[in-house]
């Protein structure tokens, strides 16, 4: 008895040891992850034209941020990238998810295997590949060349996340549509389209966010002018460091949050609404 009383002891004692080191474990960790950003914030409402000693709180920054024409320019054309490669990359990562779930051929399984290798390919060895590509066609650098890589890279994201969205759909419920008198086009477009819309919309603001922010990409393909905000950041930093990029990194930081939080918090509100559609018409 004395014996087995020691064993849960200890048993207890080694359990109650663990989630204490993983919390210090876990605090230290977000201890060095984000007091740099929080730094980066905090230094973007100083009032001195320093990096290292606060001055007290100003949004003198932020205005000449807002009054910088090449920063600007430079946003526009981050949206602009972020924008047109999130659209096209719903379109063909959805049409490639969709290829992939629908064939269960041997070619179509090497084909989804390959089209898994971006995702685990480091994006330098991507950007190299895209500019000796461009390069080989004679294509000039420009915004149009960063599209098409931005493209290419994101296709693989879209295309797993509405895979794993559809694998969870039962092919009945096509089927049904089939049998009612739904042409293909017609079962895609009104069953098909409407139950995977959760994973669209969380695969293209995650998508959005993560081309907006890029940098290593965008400064392998991209022209002289106008060039994505990452890359003028980047250039700017070389030449001198203004408190204006803590500003410009700060905008950035919310607009990638905001994105992200969208991805997580618009698919759950869609399918709470789904669920609650389906409550009442079981009913």
């Amino acid at each position: 008895m004395a014996t087995d009383a020691m064993t849960q002891a200890r048993r207890g004692r080694s359990v109650e040891g663990k989630p204490k080191f993983a919390v210090a474990f876990t605090a230290l960790f977000m201890f060095i992850l984000y007091v740099p950003i929080v730094v980066v914030v905090l230094f973007s409402f100083n009032s001195k034209k320093s990096l290292s000693v606060f001055g007290g709180f100003s949004t003198r920054w932020y205005q000449q941020f807002f009054h910088d024409e090449a920063l600007l320019s430079s946003l526009r054309a981050s949206l602009l990238i972020a924008f047109v490669a999130m659209l096209a990359s719903i379109v063909l990562g959805t049409m490639l998810a969709l290829a992939l779930e629908r064939v269960s051929s041997r070619p179509a399984r090497i084909t989804g295997t390959v089209a898994l290798i971006p995702l685990v390919t480091p994006e330098i060895v991507t950007g190299v590949a895209a500019l000796l590509f461009f390069a080989g066609l004679g294509m000039k650098l420009s915004l149009v060349t960063v599209i098409l890589a931005e493209i290419t890279f994101s296709i693989s994201y879209v295309a797993v996340i509405v895979r794993g969205r559809l694998s969870s759909m039962s092919d009945e419920v096509e089927e049904a549509a089939r049998d009612l008198g739904c042409t293909p086009f017609q079962a895609l477009r009104l069953v098909t389209i409407p139950t995977i819309l959760p994973a669209l919309i969380a695969a293209g603001l995650l998508i959005f966010a993560l081309v907006f922010d890029d940098f290593v990409l965008a400064f392998f393909t991209t022209g002289v002018d106008p060039q994505p905000l990452s890359v003028r950041i980047y250039s700017e930093i070389r030449m001198t460091i203004s408190p204006a990029i803590n500003a410009v990194g700060t905008c950035m930081l919310l607009v990638s949050v905001l994105l992200i939080s969208l991805s997580l918090i618009v698919p759950r509100l869609l399918g709470r609404k789904d669920s609650s559609l389906d409550l009442i018409s079981g009913g």
